[in-house]
Parts: C-alpha cells; sequence; structure tokens
C-alpha cells in the first residue's frame, strides 16, 4: 500500500507595501499562517519592503500562473489595492479575500483589528465564496475592434479637456435613449453601484441583484437620470464625431483614448470575481457600517 501526503496549503498575500500598517498587518498575517503550517506565496517586488521568514515563496509577476496552487488571495489595503487583487485573481478563479487598511472598502471583509480572526478562519477554511457580476467592455472605431477590457465596478467615459463638455449618445440594447453634453458617463454592477456611480449620483444597489447601470456625469439634459437595465442588457456609449476625444477608464486602473465617434459597448461579463466571505452579516449592515448611517430611531423586531 501507498501512502500519499496532500499537497500543502498555499495562500497568496498582496499588501500595499507603501503603507507602514500595511506592512505591519502583512508581517502579522503571513507568520500567524506559518505557524499554523500553511505556506505563503508573495510577488518579489512586495518581498523586498516586508520582513519575512525564508520560507515564504516568492514569484516575480502577478500573472495568473503566479496564484497556481493557492486556495485564497489575501488582499492587504484600500479600495485600489484590492481592485488590483481582484485584477490578479479574476482569471484564476482564486477567490479574493479583502482586509480594509483604507477609508470604506466595501469590497473587504475585514478590517485591520480583525487579523487574527482572518488568520484563524483562513486555517480552518472557516469561509464562503460568492461570486461578483463583472463587466465586459469593447471599444468600436469605424467598424473596428479598437480595445477590449472588464469591469468589476465600472467602465466609465470621461472628458479629456476640463473646459470643454464631452458629447455622447446612450443606447440599450442597440436603440438610442438619448444624447447630451456631458462630463462623462459610468456603466458599473452592483458592486460598483457604491463606488464611482454613488459619488455621480446613482442608486446603490444590493450585490445580489443581477442588473446594469448607467449613470451620466453632470449632465446638460432635463433627462439624465440613473437607468437600470437587465443583465442581458448591452449598454452603449457614443462619443458624438464632433466633439472632442473622451476617455475610457475600467476600475479606475486601465485606461484608453477614445477618439471621436468611437462606441463604448458594456456587458455582463463572462468571467466573475469570486470573494471570500468570512460574515454572514447582510449587505443593509455593511452600508450602514461603511457610511455611518442614522439608524438610532430604528424600533423593529431583530429578524
Amino acid at each position: 500500500m501507498t501512502s500519499t501526503t496532500a499537497a500543502p496549503r498555499t495562500v497568496f498575500l498582496l499588501a500595499h507595501t507603501g503603507r507602514p500598517a500595511a506592512v505591519r498587518s502583512a508581517e502579522l498575517v503571513v507568520l500567524g499562517l506559518l505557524r499554523s503550517g500553511l505556506g505563503v506565496r508573495v510577488l518579489e517586488a512586495e518581498a523586498a519592503d516586508l520582513p519575512l521568514p525564508p520560507s515564504v515563496e516568492t514569484v516575480p509577476e502577478a500573472c495568473e500562473d503566479a496564484l497556481d496552487g493557492c486556495e485564497l488571495l489575501i488582499v492587504l489595503g484600500g479600495d485600489g489595492t484590492l481592485l488590483r487583487g481582484a485584477e490578479f485573481s479574476r482569471a484564476s478563479g482564486v477567490p479574493m479575500l479583502g482586509v480594509n487598511l483604507g477609508r470604506v472598502g466595501f469590497l473587504a471583509e475585514a478590517e485591520r483589528d480583525d487579523l487574527d480572526k482572518v488568520v484563524d478562519r483562513v486555517v480552518t477554511k472557516a469561509y464562503e465564496v460568492e461570486e461578483r457580476m463583472t463587466l465586459d467592455v469593447v471599444v468600436h472605431n469605424n467598424g473596428d475592434v479598437l480595445h477590449t477590457d472588464w469591469a468589476l465596478n465600472e467602465a466609465a467615459v470621461q472628458k479629456v479637456s476640463p473646459e470643454r463638455m464631452l458629447e455622447v449618445v446612450l443606447a440599450i440594447d442597440g436603440r438610442p435613449v438619448t444624447g447630451f453634453g456631458c462630463d462623462g458617463v459610468i456603466c458599473a454592477t452592483p458592486t460598483g453601484s457604491t463606488a464611482y456611480a454613488f459619488s455621480a449620483g446613482g442608486p446603490v444597489m444590493w450585490p445580489e441583484v443581477e442588473a446594469l447601470l448607467m449613470v451620466p456625469i453632470g449632465a446638460h439634459a432635463l433627462f439624465a437620470k440613473p437607468l437600470v437595465t437587465t443583465p442581458d442588457s448591452v449598454l452603449a456609449v457614443e462619443v458624438e464625431p464632433h466633439t472632442p476625444h473622451g476617455v475610457l477608464w475600467c476600475d479606475g486602473r486601465r485606461t484608453v483614448e477614445l477618439p471621436a465617434g468611437a462606441r463604448v459597448e458594456v456587458r455582463k461579463g463572462k468571467v466573475p470575481v469570486r470573494l471570500a466571505r468570512l460574515h454572514h452579516a447582510s449587505f443593509t449592515d455593511r452600508l450602514v457600517a461603511k457610511f455611518a448611517l442614522p439608524v438610532s430611531g430604528w424600533r423593529g423586531a431583530p429578524h
């Protein structure tokens, strides 16, 4: 009889090492995981900034293959770092567990004071995984595909020149809806409804909602309200031929110039982002906590 040894469990750690708090938090998480017998992998560039034991594995760059053999990606940082982690983990399918070291951090599952709990839940596999809708984005120009991209939060078409508006026409499922001059237009997921779209006056959407959101920014028009469509819809923002060129931002991280006449089409993404969850708290409670909403007058019975 031959015995087989189970492969060691490995966790990838991604941190915003430019913050002292992230460096200390990363050290605590790494040491806690190693003490429990888990392997830890980090990027070489970040390892140089972290006081790590020699047993920690390093990889040169944040590519899909870097997560091979990892059961989880732990991300320490603010919203920007968490979006970077989502970008890193999406193609591999490895779940991401975010620890918020910034301000709001809707993508995060834990705060910096919860590091011991995070380590314990990871070691005991006491977490669940949920999938979040993404966006697939295609830029067309003169009948050609100019650019393809994706987003977890939003794809934002924006003006470049501060002194001139961007003239656009909006369409849903190939049918024009309205046109106006504006600072931009945001196409967002429910996850992204609490990000840029929220700042632009869009509605808050619960993550379980299957829908797409379109929010104008600074539009000069009578009809310039947020639009919510089915997840099967195709949202389109077309830059008018006579207007200055615009720019497309995906999650505020990836950008491409939009020449006059370009059309940005946004659909529900084929590949979701997988998030590890430690808590069963409702999104309502998360919303109240993140924005410190006043609820002291509520007298309803808890459910």
